[in-house]
């Protein structure tokens, strides 16, 4: 379901019990409500609180040679502008391998290596800000967290406020369920004990019970 600017505000107010707004000029106290929570990074807030596969993008980051590091790590990357949560940070171009060996500070991932890769959660125009991308579910609670940003200026009911919180939290967790579906079966990673067992054995096999291709090995 594609939405824009005056669908998602529109959502919220319906949330709200409030009357619609006929354009996104309209001179009445939500609106005014609505773009202050659009101003203030309230699609950002939402983009943050979960994995969203829409808003994912991934990226090949090699070392600031203008940054130095002083001490410790060796290499210093700067964290792109529209980065929001991580999902990934590995040292190779198909995320197999983690990397565990960093440090997050001010803007700046920090590692041994000269190059990393990352999927993340983007506010890019073309990634998490591009709302013909947006799932309904996803619309869904983005209005109904504008909702529950501005109800506690439009009404003093305290049943609707405690339904409006209510009820964004029950969109929120049916987004992030529908974005879990969407994606390919995960499996856990193989522990120290499994790795320990396969060193040595001079191929990538995983021996008798290990079969990363079922959900039982």
């Amino acid at each position: 379901m594609a939405t824009d600017r005056l669908k998602l505000y529109n959502a919220a107010l319906t949330v709200c019990g409030e009357r619609h707004l006929a354009s996104l000029t309209e001179s009445r106290e939500p609106r005014r409500l609505l773009d202050h929570v659009w101003d203030n990074d309230g699609v950002d807030a939402c983009l943050e609180r979960g994995q969203w596969k829409f808003a994912m993008r991934s990226m090949k980051l090699d070392f600031d040679t203008t940054l130095d590091t002083n001490f410790g790590y060796r290499r210093a990357f700067t964290i792109p502008d529209d980065w929001i949560l991580t999902s990934a940070l590995c040292s190779d171009e198909y995320y197999d391998t983690p990397l565990t060996r960093y440090r997050n500070e001010a803007g700046i991932w920090y590692a041994d290596i000269d190059e990393i890769y990352v999927r993340y959660v983007s506010n890019d125009v073309n990634y998490g800000n591009n709302l013909s991308l947006w799932p309904a579910t996803f619309a869904d609670y983005v209005a109904s967290a504008f909702a529950a940003k501005i109800v506690f200026k439009l009404t003093s009911d305290e049943k609707k406020r405690e339904s409006v919180i209510k009820w964004e939290k029950r969109q929120r967790t049916t987004a992030k369920s529908k974005d879990a579906m969407a994606g390919p079966q995960q499996f856990p990673a193989p522990g120290n004990y499994v790795n320990s067992r396969n060193r040595g054995t001079g191929s990538n096999t995983w021996g008798d019970r290990g079969n990363r291709g079922q959900l039982l090995g």
